[in-house]
């Protein structure tokens, strides 16, 4: 396999804007580097699909909800999957952080850089939050200013050196440490066929053999249990259920791509590497995904209007929307077994 020494130093970045940040940057890079991959197969190639209830990690008093995989591990898939030598760094000194920055972007590199979203001055004040998992490329600077394909935004932005260090080097969970990575090795091309079954396979064995009831299937089935549980709960049912539900939405839908999205994101996945391999077993596994995807929508929608007062609160009907995905998820995954 040939291998590119030196990023594409002449050429123009094209900023793509994407439905996630980690896996926006990581296809960005790489396209700029000459390696043609779409968001999707960034995210399927990683292995990033995932569900996780997790009770003892709390966000404002609730339960962590994921349904990726966690931060950095769709950069460090990919790297895995395709081969790619990859360079991270993190610092001490912020001066440093940014110096080191300056170096690279000199050298004609785009950088990949994790940040708070909070600090980000280009963010609506509607839209920042305290998260330190935040995924953005710089590739220019002018004066003192840096050039950012954020894959939030339509359009590329810029950010002054003040506010990008502070939001490089902003404390508390998940703090980066002014985290930056880039290529330094990126193959021409790769065998499709031998990543995305490498992928899958890792994939289901997270989705569907955890040790543990609160992770991969089991993990949708625990939390639909649970809901069934506070709803039976005097004390739990009027306050506490519907500021639960309201968090689990907001996990879902607002912050980073949510469940529903991340499905839609694998089930592009899924499509299109059936087409270019010409499996008829991948089409249909991501229709399943693509299904389970609008289920996990009307969740979403059903739990949104009871928490409202729009609709009766009925936990059942939530436990058996959560059970449909669960059913779907797992349906998806015993296909893929045979891939």
């Amino acid at each position: 396999m040939t291998l590119i020494t030196q990023v594409n130093n002449n050429a123009t970045f094209q900023h793509r804007q994407s439905a996630h940040c980690e896996s926006g940057v990581v296809a960005n890079m790489l396209n700029h580097c000459g390696l043609p991959l779409s968001e999707p197969m960034a995210f399927g190639l990683a292995g990033g699909l995932a569900f996780a209830y997790l009770p003892f990690i709390k966000l404002s008093g609730m339960p962590l909800i994921a349904y990726r995989m966690p931060p950095r591990s769709i950069i460090k898939g990919v790297q895995k999957r395709l081969n790619i030598k990859m360079k991270f760094e993190t610092f001490r000194n912020p001066e440093k952080g940014m110096q080191s920055l300056n170096e690279q972007l000199e050298q004609g590199r785009v950088v990949g850089l994790q940040a708070s979203v909070f600090w980000l001055p280009y963010f609506p004040e509607t839209m920042r939050f305290h998260f330190n998992a935040h995924n953005l490329l710089v590739y220019g600077r002018q004066g003192d200013d840096y050039l950012i394909s954020d894959p939030v935004f339509e359009e590329p932005v810029v950010c002054d050196s003040k506010a990008l260090q502070k939001a490089r080097f902003a404390k508390g969970a998940l703090a980066s440490k002014g985290m930056m990575y880039y290529p330094t090795d990126v193959p021409e091309s790769f065998d499709l066929k031998l990543a995305s079954q490498r992928a899958i396979r890792a994939n289901y064995r997270t989705m569907t053999g955890a040790p543990v009831p609160i992770i991969g299937i089991r993990g949708i089935r625990y939390m639909a249990k649970n809901i069934i549980k506070l709803s039976q709960n005097p004390k739990k049912r009027e306050a506490y259920l519907p500021h639960y539900l309201s968090h689990i939405v907001r996990m879902q839908e607002e912050i980073g791509t949510g469940g529903a999205g991340f499905r839609f994101i694998y089930g592009a996945f899924l499509k299109e590497t059936a087409a270019k391999l010409d499996n008829s077993l991948l089409a249909e596994a991501a229709e399943i995904i693509l299904d389970a995807g609008d289920d996990w929508r009307m969740f979403a929608l059903m739990s949104s209007k009871m928490c409202k007062g729009r609709k009766p609160m009925d936990a059942f009907l939530l436990a058996e929307i959560l059970n449909r995905c669960a059913d779907k998820e797992q349906k998806m995954w015993t296909l893929l077994k045979r891939y």
